[in-house]
Parts: structure tokens; sequence; C-alpha cells
């Protein structure tokens, strides 16, 4: 799951050092950038093939045409039921929520499985795109 997840994202982004952060009492409290997360670049990436590729799993609102997929749950009202630090922890890693989640951890790099040879050692997202992408899923209030 976690290679084709990855499998088209971009690797402009390749050589960005990850940043450091804290989890505590299940979330990341401390954004990723010092720049604010842009809802429209996150709503591009969730439904974009280069990028999150979060519409292979999710259904969202304001999908227009894409395609979407139904194995996790619907993001319809997500930015009224889930914080932005609870956000940032299941885009970075969300198997530090639940161990047998299949959701892919775009920001963690180390001891992952079944990832294809050219994204060894690399994010899916960079620190900005999980910024956006939660200032987008904020914004899913209904």
């Amino acid at each position: 799951m976690l290679a084709f997840a990855g499998a088209s994202i971009s690797l402009a982004h390749a050589a960005e050092a990850l940043v450091a952060y804290r989890v505590a009492d299940g979330q990341i409290s401390a954004p990723l950038t010092s720049l604010p997360g842009d809802p429209a670049r996150g709503k591009s990436a969730a439904l974009s093939r280069e990028g999150g590729n979060c519409f292979l799993c999710h259904t969202f609102p304001d999908a227009g045409d894409t395609p979407l997929g139904n194995i996790g749950p619907p993001l319809a009202g997500v930015g009224k039921r889930v914080t932005a630090p609870q956000l940032r922890l299941r885009l970075v890693d969300s198997t530090r929520i639940n161990s047998l989640s299949v959701m892919p951890a775009y920001y963690r790099t180390e001891g992952l499985q079944r990832v294809a040879s050219t994204y060894v050692g690399k994010p899916l997202l960079t620190a900005q795109q999980v910024e956006d992408v939660i200032a987008y899923l904020l914004t899913l209030q209904d």
C-alpha cells in the first residue's frame, strides 16, 4: 500500500531534511513549518496523484469528478471532529494512533515496509504540504 500511494510523488523534495517533531497526548502540537498551511494547496495535494493521493482511500465533499475510495473514513466534517495537532499526527504517522493502520506515513521515513527503492528515506509529503493538507481538512466543517 505505501509503495503504491507514493509511486507518483514528485522527488522535488527528496533532499529536504525532515523537521523534528514531538508526539504527546496523541498529537503533534507544533506546526512543521513557520508558514501557515494554505487550504487551496492542501486540497490540490490531497486530490492529486502528484500529492498525497488521499482520494484513493477517502471521500471528500468537494472532490468534483475525482473518483474516490472508501477504505478510509469519509472526510466530510473532519474539521469539526479533529484538531490540527491530531490531524498532524495522522498525516505524519497514523500508526502512532493505530498500529494496524493502512494509511501511509506521509512524513516518516524510518521503519517502513514495502517502499519502492526510489522513495527509501524520503517523505511522501514535504513539511509544508503536510501543513497545507491540514489547513484544507480544517475547512471541511460539514
